[in-house]
């Protein structure tokens, strides 16, 4: 059982690429000096902006800073990903190096390499990879346990019934089997059965949350906050956000924030805990990781959430 208190993630996506590394060490030394632990990137990231074409510059820039700070590793959680980094520059999804067991070796190798760390501390499978037997992944996730280079291991954007029939396959091979779960969520939903324009993205739904408390797994959520849209005029909401809820829901968050003296974001994350959801923060700013840590101390009772729910 992985029931803890529900804590903020730093996201890591833009470290290297889109924050410069002066930036970006600024923001993990705030994050960790206001008691934050986890961080949260991806071997993949962020090969869409690297010149280079492939991954790799998230976790270098996590690795440089551990290297310039001594005793940082005893503080923070590490969490990675693998499926989705390019094999050759620039030829994505057709080059993913997917989940063989081959390819998730590798992928772990070169992730502790740009680390500089011995184990991460939480290994995401990215996505499904359905050319693949889930056996196979399930097996070398296991086998990433049993070394002890993966303390714990879990699924992004996986359909519920896929990530419990792996869960039985690991208890069939004695192995540890998946205890988390990576999906998009927020307070605003899209328009029921529109598709995402976002590649890879996949919703929480209910029956992924079923899962997760009747079987004690952890939830991350990402995009939490909408890319800044929940605050910033000039991020507008994508189109299928367009509908009568998302008009209710931010009536009602503006009312909550004012209650609250809190702000629309900080809300935001503050529900999303109250669900016992971890939900990851990107920032590329000092202030904006400080906001969100203080939502921590923003408390939601059981006639915001009813509200909430009403509205949406």
């Amino acid at each position: 059982m992985y029931t803890t208190d529900p804590q903020i993630v730093l996201g890591t996506m833009d470290f290297g690429t889109r924050v410069a590394p002066d930036r970006a060490f600024a923001i993990l030394d705030s994050f960790v000096a206001d008691g934050g632990s986890w961080l949260d990137t991806a071997n993949c990231y962020s090969f869409w902006t690297d010149p280079s074409g492939v991954g790799g510059s998230s976790e270098r820039l996590i690795g440089a800073w551990l290297r310039a700070r001594p005793g940082a590793r005893d503080v923070v959680r590490i969490a990675t990903k693998v499926r989705q980094n390019p094999l050759v520059p620039h030829s994505w999804p057709k080059s993913a190096e997917g989940l063989s067991a081959r390819a998730v070796h590798t992928g772990v190798e070169g992730s502790l390499g740009r680390l500089g760390v011995e184990h991460v501390d939480l290994l995401w499978a990215h996505s499904e990879d359905r050319t693949v037997p889930l056996e196979e992944t399930v097996g070398a996730f296991g086998e990433l346990v049993t070394k002890g280079v993966a303390l714990r291991v879990g699924a992004a954007n996986h359909a519920s019934w896929r990530v419990e029939r792996a869960r039985s396959l690991a208890r069939e091979q004695h192995v540890e089997p998946w205890t988390a779960l990576q999906l998009r969520h927020s307070l605003l939903q899209p328009r029921p059965f529109t598709p995402l324009t976002e590649a890879g993205h996949r919703m929480l739904t209910a029956e992924d949350l079923d899962l997760a408390r009747s079987e004690g797994l952890a939830v991350w959520s990402y995009s939490s906050l909408m890319w800044g849209s929940y605050v910033r005029a000039d991020k507008p909401l994508p189109q299928t956000y367009d509908h009568p809820g998302t008009t209710r829901v931010l009536a009602v968050l503006d009312d909550v924030a004012d209650e609250l003296s809190a702000t629309r974001n900080q809300v935001v994350l503050a529900w999303l805990m109250r669900q016992g959801i971890d939900p990851i923060v990107g920032a590329s700013r000092v202030e904006q990781i400080e906001e969100a840590l203080a939502a921590r101390h923003v408390r939601l009772g059981d006639e915001h959430l009813a509200r909430f729910a009403e509205a949406r």
